[in-house]
């Protein structure tokens, strides 16, 4: 009986540890990061929860979203405004704002506001990542501060939503893998 009550015991406080505070609008140590025309902002990285987990604050614009990929973490959405089509192992459907969606880890997945307003939501990445943390100094350039929490960068359909524009500092920094459709001989993806 004492082992079970030794492994229900809650560890003791951590005190290296300290609470954090995230006021994305307003705190320009929070980077701000431009990926495929949406804009991320880290509101806690691993570095801040002991690498259980990151939450992440997006700004999906219309035409915004990421291609397929999958990735080796756990990742729950809380779409908090506006719609989204979610494919998830091939399979599309449209979620409305309020809903929690949840994707597991190395599971085929993308994301995609079809809708003419912008989308906002909370993600959370569990554990955290090797450098969630570190996503000012990837490939792509922090953004300036969000303006009234709306994405200061417009989407664009250009060659930065193509695979081979992110994908190699999205595979040295985040363990995302992308799950490309495949085409036939016209170029075209088969379905």
């Amino acid at each position: 009986m004492d082992s079970v009550v030794q492994q229900n015991r809650i560890p003791a406080d951590d005190p290296k540890r300290s609470l954090a505070i995230a006021r994305p609008d307003l705190d320009v140590n929070r980077p701000h990061i431009g990926i495929v025309g949406d804009t991320y902002t880290v509101l806690l990285s691993g570095k801040e929860t002991a690498g259980r987990f990151c939450l992440i604050d997006m700004h999906v614009p219309p035409g915004g979203g990421p291609p397929a990929h999958r990735h080796d973490f756990e990742e729950t959405f809380t779409l908090l405004e506006g719609e989204l089509e979610v494919t998830f192992r091939g399979i599309t459907q449209t979620a409305r704002s309020p809903i929690t969606i949840h994707i597991p880890a190395n599971a085929p997945h993308q994301f995609r506001n079809s809708s003419a307003q912008p989308a906002r939501l909370l993600c959370i990445c569990s554990p955290a990542g090797r450098k969630i943390s570190s996503w000012s100094s990837a490939r792509w350039s922090p953004l300036a501060p969000r303006l009234l929490g709306h994405s200061t960068m417009p989407h664009k359909q250009n060659s930065e939503r193509r695979p081979s524009a992110w994908l190699p500092s999205i595979r040295q920094n985040f363990s995302i893998r992308p799950r490309l459709p495949r085409t036939c001989a016209s170029g075209r993806p088969s379905h």
